[in-house]
């Protein structure tokens, strides 16, 4: 079998990170060709173009300073040149370019290209969830898997130790792309089940954003604790009502808690909305002061999830997503979000 190029699509803090990994994986296997191309948007950086500065000194210095990316990691401004020739389409990309940018791709995909999403959030389709890997799948009609787990992309750019998840409905698929990207320290599970993967993916970033308001508000870690609590209930429940197929606990306890727990400690999403409390800034002004080059989803999320539990009228069956999202949109109060807490389903 000829070796399969990689391209990956995004540079960002999390998709660097993933291009030091990759970089290093072909070099060690025969299925992929040596050299992969990241497309990069192109951005000016002390009069010098990005590309030109990660090509010639191997450090994504705006999102990825301090750190070496392979050599064999090329950066690519142009998307059409990027995916040219490549058979593995790797998705780092903030969710709200990427129907765009696929419509940019599709001309030069060939037969038997596959994709994997590390992308986390999802769209409010016309019949109601829209899962980013769907939106990829139709538009460029591949097959395409997921990638999710407690990883925080700076301490898997300094090779600590972490675990994650890849949904593949093709299990041939996933350990492909297990090859590409497990490492010592980047531990790999393979499931089936890619739709609770991705969905839980995206929600962990909304409980995310309650742990930091509990922070905020220095309510202390045993309220912490029930927000992961309560909030894992409501994921499980999301999950049940809106994945294909059967939801297995085990995919939540086993594989996503771990998730859930560092991005509430850890996490981005967990920061801006503790910076929310403390600073009576609107999101969107955190976002711009906070974000260089990564991206919030949770308070994104949970405006999405948000449209789709009322237009399904279940509001009220999941008041901590509810409650996250009128907080950081609708001017509810951020002290009234213990009231969610304490008037919690769960606890009637």
């Amino acid at each position: 079998m000829p070796a399969k190029k990689v391209c990956i699509v995004g540079s960002g803090n999390w998709g660097s990170s993933i291009a030091k990994i990759i970089g290093y994986n072909v070099k060690a296997s025969n299925r992929f060709d040596p050299m992969v191309n990241m497309w990069v948007y192109e951005e000016m950086i002390d009069g010098r173009k990005l590309t030109e500065i990660i090509n010639t000194e191997h450090q994504n210095v705006k999102y990825l300073p301090g750190h070496t990316l392979p050599r064999n990691v090329v950066a690519v401004p142009d998307i059409s040149e990027a995916v040219k020739g490549a058979k593995i389409l790797v998705f780092v990309i903030p969710h709200q370019f990427i129907s765009k940018l696929c419509d940019q791709i599709k001309p030069h995909i060939s037969g038997g290209t596959i994709g994997i999403s590390l992308i986390k959030g999802i769209d409010e389709g016309p019949d109601g969830l829209k899962l980013i890997s769907d939106i990829i799948r139709e538009k460029l009609e591949i097959e395409v898997s997921v990638l999710m787990g407690a990883n925080i992309a700076s301490e898997v750019a300094d090779e600590k130790f972490c675990e994650t998840t890849i949904g593949a409905r093709n299990e041939a698929n996933g350990h492909i792309f297990k090859e590409l990207l497990q490492t010592p320290n980047f531990r790999i599970t393979v499931v089936k089940a890619s739709d609770t993967v991705e969905l839980c993916g995206a929600l962990k970033n909304i409980v995310a954003v309650g742990a930091g308001f509990c922070d905020g508000l220095g309510f202390g870690d045993n309220t912490k604790a029930a927000v992961i609590r309560l909030g894992l209930m409501e994921m499980v429940a999301f999950a049940e009502i809106f994945c294909k197929g059967p939801v297995s606990s085990d995919t939540f306890l086993e594989l996503r808690l771990a998730d859930l727990i560092t991005t509430c400690y850890g996490g981005r999403n967990r920061k801006v909305a503790e910076a929310f409390v403390r600073t009576s800034k609107s999101i969107i002004e955190l976002e711009a002061e906070m974000r260089t080059g990564r991206n919030f989803r949770g308070p994104q999320t949970s405006a999405e999830v948000y449209k789709v539990l009322k237009k399904k009228d279940m509001v009220d069956k999941f008041p901590l997503f509810s409650a996250v999202y009128l907080i950081c949109f609708e001017g509810k109060e951020v002290k009234d979000f213990i009231t969610c807490l304490q008037n919690h389903p769960e606890h009637m």
